[in-house]
């Protein structure tokens, strides 16, 4: 059980298996690409259970998006349709290919795109459309799928929360994931492309590794390039044999780790329902894992609450932060309902290391602030 005077917003949980992972790797002395990270693709391809989809890991969700957008062919001068509530690296993905992402407004119920806005902000350069799971709330992405069918746009899912949802691998498309220190799995650092667009897969695995053409190939043999040709930009992009060995320690583990941030929720959503002064996003906690739990503040009381946890020993916090507000992306318009939402969003703990009695210690004292 975690000090109940240090209850953190988010932790990974990471075991001897991960220790005796890592340890193994290094014995090897081979750290770079190579059968780990062959065997994690391999293993996570099972997980998924598309025989049509393939896996491909890279460094990050960020690479993945990057090196998805750019086989998609995804440039200089396209423009890319993001809502405006994610995590920073959405928008940056775009910028390192060359291409503008345009922020679009989002749902005030979850968070989710809101496609009437993005269809005012189509352009003839718009190329593409990417979606983000926001706390695992997926619930009209298939709409996604139907805008972008009508304006011929290239749907890549930003499902960085959503590892481990019953329904996200049933999808055509190209999804990618994020496996970083807090996610749902972590491997350190670390990402996948799940797609069953095999030009898709094809491109991605020589662009990871600088653009070399058959470097993984090799590499999965133990082997090096030397004679070798490079047709398109690349990156050092790929995922290494340590954080890969740590994704196959805790995809071992991830039933217990979706059993626990499940559990987690369902206390969430039980207890604080009929507290008058939080709304709940629609969070469904028996088929999503939950990464992150946000919870909307009503009357302007956020940031007292906020501080109230925090000297009872409750760490929150406020995901995320409109890209159309940084001065890099901003151009120049209004979102009012992402406005309207983030004012009143917060996160609260909800990873595997909590116990029961810490979920309802944060419980407890949440209910104690709005009866003060």
């Amino acid at each position: 059980m975690i000090d109940k005077m240090n209850i953190k917003l988010s932790s990974p949980w990471f075991g001897d298996l991960e220790v005796e992972a890592v340890s193994r790797v290094l014995r090897s002395q081979v750290v770079s690409m190579g059968m780990e990270a062959k065997f994690f693709e391999e293993e996570l391809h099972k997980f998924f259970g598309r025989r049509e989809a393939t896996v491909t890991c890279v460094h990050s969700c960020t690479a993945a998006l990057q090196l998805s957008l750019q086989a998609c062919n995804i440039y200089h001068g396209d423009e890319v349709l993001v809502p405006t509530l994610t995590f920073v690296s959405t928008f940056q993905a775009v910028k390192a290919n060359g291409a503008t992402p345009v922020p679009c407004d989002v749902s005030v119920s979850d968070g989710f795109i809101d496609l009437d806005d993005a269809r005012k902000r189509l352009t003839s350069k718009t190329k593409a459309i990417i979606p983000v799971l926001y706390a695992g709330c997926g619930s009209k992405i298939y709409d996604v799928y139907q805008f972008a069918d009508e304006h011929n746009l290239v749907v890549i899912e930003d499902a960085a929360h959503c590892f481990g949802d019953e329904n996200i691998s049933k999808r055509d498309g190209v999804i990618c994931f994020s496996f970083d220190p807090i996610k749902n799995i972590s491997c350190g650092d670390g990402g996948c492309i799940l797609t069953t667009n095999s030009d898709v897969t094809e491109r991605a695995k020589d662009i990871r590794l600088l653009g070399v053409v058959g470097d993984t190939d090799r590499r999965f043999q133990g082997k090096r390039s030397w004679d070798f040709d490079v047709v398109e930009q690349g990156w050092r992009l790929h995922m290494n044999n340590i954080a890969a060995a740590i994704g196959r320690a805790q995809l071992l583990r991830f039933g217990k780790i979706k059993e626990r941030r499940q559990r987690n929720a369902k206390m969430y959503l039980s207890a604080l329902s009929d507290i008058p002064e939080i709304r709940l996003l629609p969070i469904n906690a028996d088929t999503a894992v939950p990464h992150i739990f946000p919870v909307v503040i009503n009357g302007g009381r956020k940031k007292e609450l906020m501080t109230y946890l925090a000297e009872n020993g409750i760490e929150t916090g406020t995901q995320y932060k409109p890209n159309h507000l940084l001065s890099y992306f901003n151009l120049g318009y209004d979102l009012p309902n992402a406005m309207e939402l983030c004012n009143g969003l917060l996160s609260i703990p909800i990873h595997p290391l909590l116990s029961l009695e810490d979920v309802q210690y944060v419980i407890n004292n949440i209910r104690k602030f709005f009866k003060k």
